[in-house]
């Protein structure tokens, strides 16, 4: 099988924090796991923008005219059998070479993450179900993502649904002291008592970063402090939530993080929070956040909803709390918090169930079970 993966979401080399999301790791870490894999009959290129989140919008563009023609090339040379898109906006040129690619024998497959799918533009939604026709295969990275697809004309046949993975040796292990995790010295800024909660993401209304802090922190007892990585266009409305509410000593904005930080607050915490609430047309696909926070012994308390859902198994690697339920979450962390034998018990657990069922050659080798088949179809 000769694989051509055509991706737009690669961080610059000299700068891998200018554009890093769910969608990038997605394509940054599938391209590194079938780039290592020795399947038999395998053959690999990629086709990629480096591109930071600034310029992306504005190279995107001339990158698909170049792709486009490279592609048209490539496949009336008959050098590819599967041209695989990282989302639905490479995914739009199989629109313009499917003529090609059916004289040709070539097939289209592509990867969808939820908000390349749901995106609330009346023109995009149109454009959407034409791409779908020119697909042999959509690999959707939750059921959620797949239902959006066929609510939007995808028939069921044409759907794999593959979950996203983690990367398990990019974060150094973390250490156990006396059947607990070691003490962090990243918490030393706290009290010996404190519960460190964490979120880490991209501060968009989604996420329901301003929401917790708004009505869950005020909830909780003046021990339980929340730490916040990542920037976005809710940032103002964070930072407002955290003024209204008294809770700049409790509450601390940390930024956008390169991995050694993040190791750092994934290790120091004692929970990851993913508080999702709806948002519509900007669904959570899956919520990779999670599985790196699992590496590294941090279980998750989430919002029940969209691609989070098949992330979490209650009491493995975390536990499920409905959106928009305040009580809930104040039950929950309050629970964990007075039983820090179960947390500790949990935190080993969530590395163990997730290395096991989300790392990313185990997952780069569904993808490619999937594609084996379509280029035998």
């Amino acid at each position: 099988m000769r694989l051509l993966f055509v991706t737009h979401s690669f961080s610059p080399p000299d700068r891998p924090l200018s554009n890093v999301g769910g969608m990038q790791r997605v394509a940054m870490e599938l391209d590194a796991a079938v780039g290592r894999s020795d399947r038999e009959g395998l053959t690999y290129d990629i086709i990629k923008l480096e591109a930071s989140w600034t310029w992306i919008h504005w190279l995107v563009g001339p990158f698909l005219v170049r792709t486009w023609w490279r592609l048209k090339q490539q496949i009336r040379r008959q050098e590819v059998d599967i041209v695989l898109f990282s989302s639905m906006v490479t995914a739009s040129l199989a629109v313009l070479l499917r003529a090609d690619m059916k004289r040709f024998g070539v097939r289209a497959a592509a990867i969808v993450h939820g908000q390349d799918v749901t995106k609330p533009v009346a023109a995009y939604q149109r454009f959407v179900p034409r791409v779908f026709e020119a697909l042999d295969l959509v690999m959707p990275v939750s059921g959620p993502t797949g239902e959006a697809c066929q609510a939007r004309g995808l028939p069921p046949e044409k759907i794999r649904v593959v979950h996203n993975g983690v990367q398990l040796d990019r974060f150094p292990d973390f250490t156990w002291q006396a059947g607990a995790r070691a003490p962090h010295p990243f918490r030393n800024q706290l009290p010996a008592d404190s519960l460190l909660l964490c979120s880490v993401g991209r501060q968009v209304k989604r996420k329901g970063f301003a929401w917790f802090i708004e009505f869950v922190m005020p909830r909780l007892p003046d021990h339980v402090h929340y730490w916040l990585g990542g920037d976005g266009p809710e940032g103002d409305a964070i930072q407002e939530a955290i003024d209204r509410n008294g809770l700049g000593e409790r509450v601390r904005l940390l930024g956008r993080l390169g991995d050694e930080e993040l190791t750092q607050i994934y290790q120091a915490a004692d929970l990851f929070v993913m508080p999702n609430i709806p948002v519509e047309g900007d669904m959570e696909g899956f919520g990779i956040v999670m599985l790196e926070a699992a590496i590294n012994g941090l279980p998750t308390v989430a919002a029940r909803l969209e691609g989070i859902r098949e992330v979490i198994t209650d009491d493995q690697n975390g536990f499920f709390v409905e959106s928009g339920d305040v009580e809930g979450y104040v039950h929950r962390v309050s629970a964990l918090d007075a039983d820090r034998e179960h947390l500790c018990g949990l935190s080993l657990r969530a590395r163990q169930h997730v290395a096991r069922t989300f790392g990313w050659d185990a997952v780069a080798s569904h993808y490619l079970d999937h594609l084996t088949e379509l280029a035998g179809s």
